[in-house]
């Protein structure tokens, strides 16, 4: 891991809501998210579908359509001080994207233009924000593609992005996404419908380039086994909030909100005696109409009756950095304090 020692934060995110207009109602898919990203860190988000998580990245990087989607609080960027990102115009969006924030998305075969061939889109992404000319451009398209990972380089950018491969695609949309740059990635699910070991080598060349370049990165992910291995710090989301926030090391070996731990639980584990995982009961919550209280209470083997009408908050664990939106975050470090279950046995 690359933070750098007493960083100031380069991205600010406090008291961020984003609503979305539907037929059913009014979606609350972000609510009330609130987290610091320093210079040179990878900060993880990580949970369940329909959490927040993807949301929560494309409202700090302005592509949130707006209507239907509304999005107020704060989002401070250290390189514009003064500025709230959400209050910018939208010509002053597009100069941030790209050249200061840019984004990783987990479909490349959607983000990419199918029509333009795959040299013209990325010579677009670097001129967008540098004046160069058509020589220069190529060249630069030319030196992002090998950086990438992409063989012969100069003959694929005649190429569309059909004749590559799910993994080639990630790999060119990648290089799109650093074309400029950037000093914040927002890496939205990169290796969601790759196999395992284009997963791995994806991850590998995001790591790769975040370590050389120095960029800070915001990593979206469902799977913790991902977030654990690239991330500094880890934020957990459910219900569009964030219920825990820790250093990767102790969100990990010290969870301390049930849904945190349940997680964990349900990952495979050679040293189980049962060969059948640990599910987590019920389902997430709508987000339309939300009632007060903590949001995983229905589903949390912990709750108790004032769970349903808690005024729900982060708390402060002992030791000071250590976020968990959990009024019995004490009580669920005892395994005592959970309930037996009992699982099928072989």
């Amino acid at each position: 891991m690359s933070v750098e020692a007493g960083a100031p934060p380069i991205l600010e995110v406090e008291g961020l809501y984003t609503y979305i207009a539907t037929g059913d109602g009014v979606v609350r898919a972000v609510d009330g998210v609130s987290f610091s990203l320093r210079s040179g860190e990878i900060l993880g988000l990580v949970g369940e579908s329909g959490s927040g998580k993807s949301v929560t990245c494309r409202t700090i990087a302005g592509l949130m359509p707006s209507p239907p989607a509304q999005s107020v609080g704060e989002v401070r960027y250290a390189g514009y001080p003064g500025h709230n990102l959400l209050g910018l115009r939208a010509s002053e969006q597009q100069r941030l994207r790209g050249a200061h924030v840019s984004m990783v998305f987990q479909d490349p075969m959607s983000a990419l233009n199918p029509v333009m061939r795959v040299g013209d889109q990325i010579e677009e992404a670097v001129g967008a924000h540098a004046r160069l000319g058509a020589r220069d451009r190529r060249r630069r398209a030319i030196e992002l593609l090998d950086r990438v990972g992409i063989p012969a380089p100069a003959r694929r950018l005649r190429d569309y992005p059909h004749e590559f491969s799910g993994g080639m695609r990630q790999r060119v949309l990648i290089a799109v996404a650093i074309a400029s740059n950037p000093r914040i990635l927002l890496a939205d699910e990169p290796t969601t419908a790759l196999d395992v070991i284009i997963q791995d080598q994806i991850l590998s060349l995001l790591l790769e380039l975040q370590r050389d370049s120095g960029m800070s990165m915001i990593l979206v992910s469902h799977d913790l086994g991902v977030i654990a291995e690239m991330c500094d710090r880890i934020a957990v989301m459910y219900g569009g909030q964030i219920v825990e926030l820790a250093d990767s090391r102790a969100l990990l070996t010290e969870p301390r909100h049930p849904y945190t731990i349940s997680l964990l639980r349900s990952l495979p584990d050679a040293t189980r005696k049962t060969r059948y995982l640990q599910s987590i009961p019920g389902t997430p919550p709508r987000l339309v109409d939300i009632e007060p209280g903590c949001r995983f209470a229905t589903r949390c083997p912990l709750a108790t009756p004032e769970c349903a009408t808690w005024e729900t908050e982060l708390l402060t664990a002992p030791g000071g950095a250590h976020l968990v939106r959990c009024r019995r975050h004490d009580d669920a470090r005892r395994p005592e304090a959970w309930p037996k279950q009992s699982y099928e046995s072989e």
